[in-house]
């Protein structure tokens, strides 16, 4: 490597379970070298610190809204006296990510502006030289500002959906059109930011890809279980599906099956899925086990014939790719960036968004197959992630982006990534 690199990587809850992809390239990116400073608007709740790697991640990071409003309003004071003009600009692009017909948003944007310009001083504490954003909702906002105070450039991670189906509200184009270089985790994710920007950000756009874990590749496969068995990983809430995959374990019960379904996670459906487990009799057949650590997640894995994810909208769902590391088939809706990863009769099975006859029919077909079928659709999958979602190459290809900039001095917008040191 020929230089390293200071970075700042901001979101808005930072480090929990879920954020898994996230603390995997922060770590990666520290194993190149660089130096990763992280940052959270506002700290998780203490039943998503699951895992040592979580909670030391979570002790190294800085909460914004721990500071206090003292703090942080004497910080944004201090850098109106010092840099009026400067100021005044971050407080103009404020005014523009406040869509026309909803003015009234303009109540919660001051809180945006001092948490920046204490953002910004800790950034200059540290020696910061880029600062990187996960999400483009709100913490994106206090990274474009905070990157304008300090004159550094910033870039950000999408994820989706959730962005997509309230892009003018969280004025994504803005937030692109000042970014120096803007990361999609899949095709899907990409194109749907062409929706939403203007053609003229496109070529800033890049995949970077979510890369999995040695912890998921590195032992030798483990066989699929004969037992009758089936895990579903992810955090519980409407666009997850959850409450259609226990009525489809509710018809696998009425054919006759016999079977387990594990339901990996938690959130604010989860009253409603154990009440619905409840209500159609599937207590011995249906369980979930609310959050858990990476390598309890690993296990559930191992310990199924598949993986099932009913979701009626995704990005690219990261339990995919630990699935086939771990060389497991997995039945997914057809949305989003999945059939990017899962063929239909090679690694898995895709069925429509929504039906639940349809999803009972794959998980039937993978409760009564032949494990050795299920194995080699095991290592289809697990070939395909090792192709495309190799952590170390992925974080390279991140590295590059970054020390596109690093040679250039105050981000001013213009700012590009050199294409001579770019990956295909």
């Amino acid at each position: 490597m020929s230089e390293v690199i200071t970075l700042g990587y901001l979101t808005s809850f930072y480090a929990r379970a879920a954020d898994t992809f996230m603390r995997r390239e922060v770590e990666q990116l520290r194993r190149l070298g660089h130096v990763v400073h992280t940052f959270s608007i506002r700290k998780a709740d203490p039943l998503e610190l699951v895992g040592e790697s979580v909670r030391e991640e979570h002790a190294r990071t800085e909460f914004l809204l721990e500071a206090g409003l003292g703090r942080l309003t004497l910080a944004a004071v201090r850098t109106a006296l010092s840099s009026p003009r400067k100021f005044l600009g971050a407080v103009q692009l404020l005014i523009r990510t406040v869509p026309r017909g909803t003015e009234r948003r303009w109540v919660r944007r001051p809180i945006y502006l001092l948490e920046a310009a204490y953002l910004a001083e800790r950034l200059q504490a540290k020696s910061v030289r880029h600062l990187h954003n996960h999400i483009g909702e709100n913490s994106a906002v206090v990274a474009m500002l905070a990157a304008m105070f300090r004159g550094i450039p910033y870039s950000l991670t999408i994820h989706g959906p959730s962005e997509f189906e309230r892009a003018p509200l969280l004025a994504l184009d803005e937030k692109v059109h000042h970014a120096a270089f803007v990361v999609a985790i899949s095709h899907f994710t990409r194109s749907q930011l062409y929706r939403w920007v203007a053609v003229e950000d496109w070529p800033k756009i890049h995949i970077v890809h979510c890369g999995v874990d040695e912890a998921f590749s590195r032992d030798e496969p483990v066989p699929v279980p004969s037992r009758a068995r089936l895990v579903s990983v992810g955090r519980l809430a409407e666009q997850k599906g959850h409450v259609l995959l226990v009525e489809a374990a509710a018809q696998l019960r009425d054919r006759g099956l016999d079977f387990e379904l594990v339901i990996v996670g938690d959130g604010p459906l989860r009253r409603t899925v154990e009440q619905r487990v409840g209500r159609l009799g599937l207590r011995q057949q249906v369980r979930v086990t609310g959050y858990v650590s990476n390598n309890e997640v690993r296990q559930e894995l191992l310990a199924a014939r598949a993986l099932v994810l009913p979701s009626f909208a995704e990005g690219l769902p990261g339990v995919i790719i630990e699935a086939f590391a771990l060389g497991r088939p997995v039945i997914s809706s057809c949305v989003a960036g999945v059939p990017e990863l899962v063929q239909p009769g090679v690694n898995g099975w895709l069925v429509p968004a929504g039906t639940s006859e349809l999803l009972a029919d794959a998980m039937a077909e993978v409760l009564t197959a032949d494990p050795v079928r299920l194995e080699r659709m095991g290592r289809a999958g697990a070939a395909r992630v090792a192709q495309q979602h190799n952590a170390l190459i992925e974080a390279r290809k991140l590295e590059a982006l970054f020390l596109g900039l690093a040679s250039v001095g105050a981000g001013n917008g213009q700012v590009r990534p050199r294409p001579d040191i770019l990956p295909a």
